[in-house]
């Protein structure tokens, strides 16, 4: 869960945000928004696969009826596999990245041809259909030989090699002083952008969409209890976030690099850190691919989400194997005219990655907590918890957080808009 959980959105995503809004009192108020909104809608997400043992489209169908619930799930379907196509693109460029520092390293000029192949869309789709590729292998082999093997070798040596990184960036002249004076809050500038854009990034953060964990919750055991689960992949989660941040931001401000600078933060940083360090041609290169390979962990737990929810849909008159051929066609031809407009890509994460998986996420809260009933959701929260927690709990996920989300799905419209 965690794989899936961690991603792009911590080591890419949430250093710029932070630095867009407001600096340390998004890190608090994200944290906040982690714990009450995040882990009670992860939980329900599980419960809600879980409680159906099918893929999204048919645990739509049990909540809302064959009707509304097929449309439900075909429309979040095709938000995630849009999701895909640009995502596969991102994981494309770190991959990029993590062979250029192996090849010529980010010293001197290296720098300047590194950039020119970042702009290289011919070349960043031709890598990004060998990562669309190297997925659907992994989930060929399945849940255990696959898609979780690979969660359990790649997970750790990431924060290895991630908490290697903090240690050289807080050894950079004056990076300590400027991290401080950084992260000294300043909930003035708190205004209702800020909150919002923490609350968005909670549930982006850990992967809520309506659909990829509807679908691994399906493979949960009846006895896992998902509050207690759902925290420790969240803390995981967030933990990795800090970890990014750690290592960013004082690079950032050592290097003069403005936190502002929005989703090429990463890239401008990261190179230059690593040209400051004994050995970053090749840390760089370890520590770049094991983050593209934490971050194809996602894109095959997309395409298991959406193959599992077409062949439910066709009740096994087509194969898995026939429709996951149909996705990567599909997928490749969505990415072509993409990777030549990559400006699309803020719009497309907008709609898709925020609107849409918020979409999803009230959708499935709602599915659990009201589609299927007050008595479902407790039998699947009930596993450890005490009487009176568990009523807690159950209110709060009909009430607070379906209301949470639905705040979100209004903000990121009305600034959409």
């Amino acid at each position: 869960m965690a794989g899936l959980a961690i991603g792009l959105g911590n080591v890419w995503r949430f250093p710029y945000m932070m630095g867009q809004h407001g600096g340390s009192a998004f890190l608090f108020i994200y944290l906040l928004c982690m714990v009450l909104l995040a882990v009670p809608a992860l939980a329900c997400e599980w419960s809600f696969g879980r409680a159906v043992r099918e893929g999204p489209v048919a645990a739509y169908r049990a909540a809302f009826g064959p009707r509304l619930g097929l449309l439900a799930g075909l429309v979040l379907l095709f938000g995630v596999f849009m999701a895909l196509c640009y995502y596969s693109l991102i994981v494309a460029n770190v991959v990029f990245s993590a062979g250029f520092a192996a090849w010529r390293g980010f010293m001197g000029p290296g720098i300047e041809a590194y950039h020119a192949g970042l702009a290289n869309s011919q070349l960043q789709y031709g890598v990004a259909l060998l990562v669309v590729a190297f997925s659907i292998w992994v989930v060929r082999r399945g849940l255990r030989r696959g898609i979780e093997l690979a969660n359990r070798l790649l997970v750790p040596v990431f924060g290895l090699i991630a908490l290697y990184l903090v240690a050289v960036a807080l050894n950079l002249e004056g990076a300590v002083p400027l991290l401080f004076n950084y992260l000294q809050p300043d909930f003035s500038k708190a205004g209702p952008d800020v909150w919002f854009a923490a609350m968005g990034q909670a549930c982006f953060s850990v992967g809520l969409s309506g659909v990829l964990h509807v679908m691994y919750g399906s493979y949960m055991k009846a006895d896992q209890r998902p509050v207690p689960t759902a925290l420790n992949t969240s803390l995981m989660d967030a933990g990795a976030a800090m970890l990014a941040t750690l290592f960013v931001v004082p690079a950032a401000l050592v290097f003069g690099i403005s936190m502002a600078a929005g989703p090429g933060l990463l890239f401008d940083t990261l190179p230059r850190l690593f040209a400051a360090m004994p050995g970053g041609r090749y840390l760089a290169a370890l520590f770049l691919m094991g983050w593209a390979m934490v971050a194809m962990l996602t894109i095959i737990a997309t395409f298991d989400a959406v193959v599992t929810g077409l062949a439910d849909l066709t009740s096994g008159r087509i194969s898995r194997d026939r429709w996951m051929a149909v996705i990567a066609i599909a997928v490749a031809a969505v990415m072509l005219p993409i990777a030549f407009h990559t400006h699309w890509i803020g719009t497309l994460d907008l709609v898709f990655g925020s609107g849409m998986f918020m979409l999803g996420s009230l959708l499935a809260v709602t599915g659990i907590a009201w589609g299927l009933g007050r008595r479902t959701l407790a039998d699947q929260f009930q596993p450890g918890l005490p009487k009176p927690i568990l009523a807690g709990v159950v209110f709060w996920v009909r009430y607070i957080v379906p209301l949470a989300l639905t705040a979100i799905l209004g903000g990121f419209i009305y600034s959409a808009v």
